[in-house]
């Protein structure tokens, strides 16, 4: 007698839940995306215990008569395609005919359905067994609950997390549908409290509301590119709202919300120099484009996808985020408030036994951050001030003298970042920003700390980080200075670079030696895994030589490629950092007028190379609402 046998069709239901069903959010995903498909207008979720006890999804959607309710739990049993050429032309989130199968064969199962013309039907089902099947009065559309999750693989269920962990992947799950799908009206309920609720009216700015809260939501910028294959909008949000990870980037590709490295890369490259180092905007980018340039059948929870025009795409999608937010950048509000309202002279005594209301305890925090500085003073008078051998753009740009400054630990400015808490208000849809924002006219009032200068207008007074700042007047001009010198020009050393690596590190190296050459860096060997460099480009900066080659060998030897570009940017980024005035540096007014008009020249004088905010505006509002001069 053979070994070979067919499994029975309950276990390989089993072995199949292994890979779809994962978790309680899998079956979340799964019940809503057939909802979805079903052409549901409004999908309720209803979660027990973060969906370990029950989980149950109610929609509005067309139903199934008896028979494809009985049908629906099959394996491979699916109405979304038929033949071969559907596979390449799927439209829906769902097609491959497993989830239902797997989710019955690993829980307790109720179905409630009706198609609106014949009586409805409830079925029941344990371990992927029909256990009973009722008549019962239902209006259109589906009802199921899935109950006693994993109840017969106890080694599934002993490796979930903790009931906080396992609900936060359902909500964030429930967070990217229902900005996916704007148009349906989805809530969220767990044990018996609503965690997410949207109208359904289209708004995808009132679904970001809903979810990241009124004030996030109305700095989202929109943004629409379309090419000759693919159509791609959204909305991205201001460099100002940052998060600490990319979790916050959603994309949907065709209506399906996907996981692509690649584009969530060129998401990130669009905000170059707009972001701090490790922060990530909020962008929800959604992508169209003939299905047939989509491969979903990657894997079985559908969040990988392959895409044939992949090199096409990714330009469009940095160009459109780009443009969308380089309009946008403007000098960051200490705190935004509505419009002041005076208050009459005879309400004033109301205050005098009255304790402050305003934000003491951020106050504190910059007092106390400025008070932590050294207060050395260190003027230069501008007669003894020599100017730099390249004359740059900006007249000014190398006017101080570095080579005396004291280092501070860390230069950044603290900007008050507004509350992302949920509100209900309504609003209209913000269209894209045009041009950038004028560079405000300043006058100088004075220095803090040999750090931040004080500048003032008729709307408030401006905090300016100087060293911020002067670094944004250097990278623009080394990069523009880089950039001019031919690549293929190299210079002698009258010393050579000597590198050393491991044995395996220098066996990788060798392989690659081809792509250091295309971009002028020729290494020799120098014993079993030493080499040296005797001549590099000319653009290399004048004291970075070393690190550039070790970024470019380290390039290398991961990706097998050097990318010149990222080199030379971060070359500027590099020199602008070292060579512009730190924190506790004392300027005379002459010297602080010559920074900000040089400033004033820059393409983007709000933000240093890395991100940071350069000036800080503080409102005349916001200072009388502090001193209680208006409500």
């Amino acid at each position: 007698m053979g070994k070979i046998q067919v499994m029975e069709e309950w276990l390989s239901n089993k072995i199949a839940a292994g890979e779809v069903v994962e978790r309680p959010s899998s079956v979340v995903k799964e019940l809503v995306e057939n909802a979805i498909d079903a052409g549901s207008t409004s999908i309720e979720v209803f979660l027990e215990e973060a969906g370990l006890t029950s989980i149950q999804v109610t929609d509005n959607g067309r139903g199934m008569d008896e028979d494809d309710a009985l049908l629906c739990f099959g394996r491979h049993a699916t109405s979304k395609i038929s033949k071969e050429q559907d596979l390449f032309r799927i439209r829906t989130l769902g097609f491959r005919g497993e989830a239902l199968a797997s989710i019955a064969s690993v829980s307790k199962v109720t179905l409630k359905t009706s198609d609106g013309e014949t009586s409805g039907l409830e079925v029941h089902l344990e371990g992927g067994h029909v256990i009973s099947k009722t008549p019962t009065a239902f209006r259109k559309g589906t009802d199921i609950t899935v109950s006693q999750l994993f109840f017969n693989t106890p080694a599934r269920l002993k490796y979930l997390k903790t009931i906080q962990t396992e609900l936060g992947h359902s909500i964030d799950l429930l967070n990217r549908l229902a900005l996916g799908y704007p148009d349906i009206a989805f809530k969220l309920v767990h044990n018996g409290g609503v965690l997410l609720q949207t109208n359904g009216r289209g708004n995808v700015q009132q679904v970001l509301a809903a979810i990241y809260g009124m004030q996030n939501a109305k700095k989202m910028i929109p943004f629409s590119i379309e090419s000759k294959d693919y159509k791609v909008h959204g909305y991205a949000s201001m460099p100002e709202v940052t998060r600490a990870s990319k979790n916050y980037i959603s994309l949907f590709v065709n209506g399906r919300w996907v996981k692509h490295y690649l584009i969530q890369k060129a998401i990130v490259d669009a905000y170059h120099t707009y972001l701090p180092i490790e922060r990530y905007p909020i962008v929800v980018l959604y992508i169209e484009g003939d299905p047939q340039l989509t491969d979903v059948n990657v894997h079985p929870a559908k969040l990988q996808i392959r895409l044939s025009k992949e090199q096409e795409l990714l330009p469009l999608v940095e160009k459109a985020v780009r443009e969308a937010i380089r309009g946008a950048i403007h000098v960051p509000l200490a705190q935004k408030k509505e419009k002041p309202t005076r208050v009459p002279s005879e309400q004033m005594n109301i205050w005098k036994n009255s304790t402050p209301t305003f934000n003491e305890t951020k106050l504190n925090e910059i007092v106390q951050r400025l008070n932590a500085e050294p207060t050395v003073v260190k003027e230069v008078p501008l007669n003894e001030i020599s100017q730099p051998d390249i004359t740059p753009t900006f007249e000014t740009s190398d006017v101080f003298d570095t080579t005396t400054q004291h280092e501070s630990s860390d230069d950044e400015i603290f900007c008050h970042q507004e509350s992302s808490e949920s509100e209900s208000e309504t609003f209209t849809e913000t269209p894209p920003v045009a041009e950038k924002e004028p560079f405000p006219d300043l006058e100088i009032v004075g220095q803090i700390h040999g750090t931040y200068i004080v500048a003032q207008m008729e709307d408030g007074f401006y905090l300016i980080d100087q060293h911020a700042a002067q670094e944004r007047i250097k990278y623009e001009y080394f990069r523009d200075k880089v950039g001019e010198v031919n690549p293929n020009e190299r210079q002698s050393l009258l010393l050579p670079l000597t590198f050393h690596y491991s044995y395996d590190e220098a066996l990788i190296l060798k392989e690659s030696l081809h792509a250091l050459e295309e971009v002028g860096v020729f290494l020799e060997d120098f014993g079993q895994s030493s080499f040296v460099v005797r001549e590099h480009p000319t653009w290399f900066p004048l004291g970075f030589e070393q690190e550039i080659i070790e970024e470019l060998i380290e390039q290398v030897m991961q990706t097998k490629r050097a990318d010149v570009k990222k080199l030379r940017e971060e070359a500027a980024i590099m020199m602008s950092c070292k060579k512009s005035i730190k924190a506790n540096y004392f300027l005379t007014k002459d010297q602080m007028v010559a920074l900000l008009a040089d400033l004033r020249k820059a393409d983007n004088p709000f933000t240093c190379p890395h991100g940071r905010p350069v000036m800080i505006h503080f409102s005349t509002y916001e200072v009388e609402k502090m001193f209680k001069r208006v409500m």
